[in-house]
């Protein structure tokens, strides 16, 4: 999910991500006979040798990219440097998400684009199919600088010691308040960043307001079922060990986790109710929720930060980190990278191109575009998280003062964040461990199950993907 748009391209982007994270988990459903047998046509091309990346690659043909769009001057601006970087060959832009069944059926048929733009979190399953290559060639001939890059975001793409994306963005979640509803009631940020579930339960209740039955204020939500991680990482649990091999969804700290997550929604008449009333909300426009006062706080991703600046600059927001229980600052990260499918008639230049797209002085001028574009609009510029630390600092150092306290607390929150993030490691079952534990925390939400049996449902079957995977995988 990119955070590169500036408002209203943003909104447009955000409401194309929620589809595409359907889209995705659907896709891979139903291709799930192309995922099994994906690279039989394009194991019959030709593949790329050390020699045919780097200086003297020769740049031909036409670049064909799935899954990457130029909606707003982040994209635009390193797109065209990229596209200038790999002349005499050209591009042709196949704009819009990556669409998963598109994509596998073109590797399948032997006729795959030349380069892809996924979700990090798609990674491992494409690598495991061999629908992807490893970049270790391409790294090492175009010489890109992977000690640059967050070291997390690397990591959502790496699988059994090769690299499998060249990643870019980073989505990291901050505590986003409404501050004159904390307080009316009393409260402060320290009730609602999560370094106490306790107070934040307490603080839930005092923020929620009905009328009739019905919900008026949203007092807090826990952004279930995408923040599991989060939830459960902030409980000192992960949802899968560090090497990828073994599911870690029924442990106890995780169960707790969820638990009180779903509480927080019961607390206000259950999560129907909270999903229907945010909804039917204005979240991109200037009704949001918290223009209206009608949400006390939430866990966010910092993108929304830009989105609430640019449409309603006077809603009374307060910001802080998303704190652990122990009162450490954590944030989940995700985000995108640059694939090269396997079969790709053009991976010299795709592989350039990512390079372009990724680099320090292609985020610089693209901060740059941004900054020209706040400052027309008189407003500020609120930063940019590339996924490379190096271009993070370069960008950092463009950020003003906006003149307005609230805001720069925001930027403080969200660049203090980006320091303290985990991401959940690459494996070659991906799609199928992510549909587990959110098919899990849905039948909780949906009252089909109780936190544990849901769980320990959900640990099975991610188990016995995790198993089936690594096995074909070492069978390579």
């Amino acid at each position: 999910m990119s955070q590169s748009s500036r408002g209203i391209n943003l909104t447009a982007q955000r409401r194309r991500a929620s589809t595409r994270a359907v889209r995705w988990l659907t896709g891979v459903a139903v291709a799930a006979l192309a995922l099994t047998s994906c690279a039989t046509g394009a194991s019959d091309a030709p593949q790329p040798k050390n020699s045919d990346y780097g200086p003297g690659a020769e740049m031909k043909g036409q670049l064909q990219i799935l899954g990457f769009g130029t909606g707003d001057e982040i994209a635009t601006a390193r797109y065209d440097l990229a596209k200038k970087a790999i002349e005499p060959a050209t591009v042709k832009l196949v704009q819009g998400d990556l669409d998963v069944q598109q994509f596998l059926s073109a590797v399948a048929s032997g006729k795959p684009p030349a380069l892809i733009y996924a979700n990090r979190d798609q990674i491992g399953t494409f690598a495991s199919r061999g629908a992807i290559l490893p970049l270790d060639q391409c790294i090492k001939g175009e010489g890109i600088a992977t000690g640059d890059f967050d070291k997390s975001a690397l990591a959502q793409v790496s699988l059994n010691g090769k690299i499998y994306g060249i990643p870019e963005f980073n989505s990291v979640q901050i505590t986003q308040a409404n501050g004159k509803l904390l307080k009316s009631a009393g409260l402060t940020l320290a009730d609602v960043n999560g370094s106490s579930w306790e107070k934040v339960t307490a603080a839930n209740k005092k923020l929620t307001k009905t009328e009739k039955g019905k919900l008026k204020v949203i007092g807090y939500d826990s952004k279930l079922p995408e923040f599991l991680p989060l939830w459960a990482k902030a409980n000192g649990a992960d949802l899968i060990s560090a090497d990828g091999k073994k599911a870690q969804l029924n442990d106890p700290k995780v169960v707790e986790a969820l638990t009180f997550a779903v509480g927080i929604y019961n607390d206000q008449g259950g999560f129907g109710k909270v999903k229907a009333y945010r909804d039917s909300a204005d979240f991109f426009g200037k009704g949001n929720q918290f223009a209206t006062n009608v949400l006390g706080a939430m866990p966010m991703e910092q993108w929304y930060v830009n989105v609430l600046n640019d449409v309603s600059p006077n809603a009374p927001m307060a910001f802080d980190t998303f704190k652990s229980r122990t009162g450490e600052t954590l944030a989940f990260s995700s985000g995108s990278a640059w694939a090269i499918p396997k079969g790709s008639t053009s991976a010299a230049a795709a592989c350039r191109f990512a390079k372009t797209m990724t680099e320090v002085d292609t985020w610089k001028a693209a901060a740059e575009a941004r900054v020209k574009l706040r400052k027309a609009d008189k407003k500020p510029f609120t930063g940019v998280l590339t996924g490379n630390t190096k271009a993070d600092a370069e960008i950092k150092a463009m950020v003003t003062p906006s003149g307005d306290a609230k805001w720069d607390a925001g930027v403080a929150a969200v660049y203090e964040a980006k320091d303290h993030t985990f991401a959940l490691p690459a494996n070659p079952a991906d799609a199928e461990f992510k549909t587990a534990w959110q098919d899990a925390v849905n039948r909780v939400l949906n009252g089909q199950q109780q936190p544990q049996a849901a769980l320990d449902q959900a640990q099975k079957e991610a188990q016995a993907a995790l198993d089936k995977a690594w096995s074909e995988w070492k069978d390579k």
